[in-house]
């Protein structure tokens, strides 16, 4: 088994962060090694494990403590955590319910009322083996919910403002009591935000959102495979009371190629020669991604043998190295010979030996050898 790593690395964080730079690196690197980005890749899976593990440790202040004390060797992990009323107050049965419906530790209605990021966007970007090669800028279109100019994103008519909920006195949360237990829900006149709109703007009709099409462009980096993502921070829909925008994630889908396939950061050309220039050896011309180029195929050539090109590849992402072109030697007998043809090749046959085959030769004296 891997030896667990430290949870502020796996952060990426010093021991002294505060809780909101735990919060603002546990978002990115969740969003570089997300399963849903790296569907094939099980190592971005266990990084994301290990990412949440790492959080749900680090953004939890009892449980922080804890680990700076004791580290993995924490002596209340088997009974549950320690305590679970650590940090309440207890005063009375019905504040401990009070405390653990209204959002913890934060206050009364913080969690509603605070800052919501917006929501990410996701494109496919469907381009050419050349574009991935080489990179490229293109533009696209998308719909995404924005604020509303006419209210600012309040969802009240202009020259109007949201006013305290009198429902929840703008807590966000109602207080329900059952027998001895008092809980704390949802203010449902407001949807927990603690204001409510008298007059709606009509503009977005009280939502404070409206969907508008937006161009959007995007510089693809030379190098770039099928299958990965861009990530264009603070692209995405806007956030809720002051939070900062989602971000947009485009997919990157590469086109085919009619001659290449590419390995990494190789390219694989199945190369057809005639069996003289295998056989002779001779000058070819090979198709690159920058242009034709010269080059010898050597005497004796057999079918399947591989040439490397260097540098003839895919450039590297965000390098400035290169790949290389491999070729594929694919021997061609030819079909729809004439006569004289035929007797040339019969002519030729008859002047060889084992000598100049040593595949024939070397297999011929297996065979002898298993028939003795």
């Amino acid at each position: 088994m891997a030896e667990k790593r430290d949870y502020y690395e796996v952060l990426g964080v010093g021991k002294n962060a505060t809780d909101e730079e735990i919060k603002r690196a546990y978002r990115k690197k969740a969003k570089e090694c997300h399963p849903d980005l790296h569907p094939d890749d099980k190592e971005a899976v266990e990084r994301f494990k290990e990412l949440n593990e790492a959080n749900e440790v680090l953004s939890d202040p009892d449980r922080r403590a804890r680990y700076d004390q004791f580290g993995f060797e924490d002596p209340t992990a088997g009974m549950g955590g320690g305590n679970p009323f650590s940090g309440f107050d207890f005063g009375g049965v019905g504040d401990i319910f009070d405390q653990l419906f209204n959002g913890g530790m934060g206050g009364r209605g913080t969690r509603r009322q605070g800052p919501v990021q917006g929501n990410d966007l996701r494109y496919e970007l469907r381009i050419t083996f050349e574009e991935a090669a080489k990179g490229c800028q293109k533009s696209f279109e998308i719909y995404r919910n924005e604020l509303c100019e006419s209210c600012q994103g309040t969802g009240a008519k202009p020259g109007t403002s949201p006013v305290t909920c009198p429902t929840c006195q703008g807590t966000g949360q109602v207080r329900q009591s059952s027998g001895w237990m008092t809980m704390m829900r949802t203010c449902s006149a407001c949807g927990g935000t603690g204001k409510v709109i008298k007059d709606k703007c009509p503009n977005c009709a009280g939502s404070g959102r409206v969907r508008k099409k937006r161009t959007v462009t995007v510089k693809v980096p030379a190098g770039i495979d099928n299958g990965q993502t861009i990530i264009m921070n603070g692209q995405g829909e806007p956030g809720m009371r002051g939070g900062s925008n989602g971000d947009l994630y485009i997919v990157v889908g590469v086109k085919p190629h009619k001659l290449f396939r590419r390995e990494g950061y190789n390219l694989l050309l199945d190369f057809p020669v005639s069996f003289v220039t295998a056989a002779l050896g001779g000058d070819v011309e090979v198709p690159t991604l920058s242009g034709p180029i010269k080059y010898r195929i050597p005497e004796g050539t057999q079918p399947g043998a591989e040439f490397r090109i260097k540098g003839a590849g895919i450039q590297q992402l965000r390098s400035a190295g290169k790949g290389d072109l491999v070729l594929r030697v694919k021997v061609e007998i030819p079909k729809r010979l004439n006569n004289k043809q035929k007797d040339l090749l019969r002519q030729f046959d008859a002047t060889t030996s084992d000598r100049e085959y040593d595949n024939r030769k070397g297999f011929m004296d297996r065979v002898k050898e298993l028939f003795q």
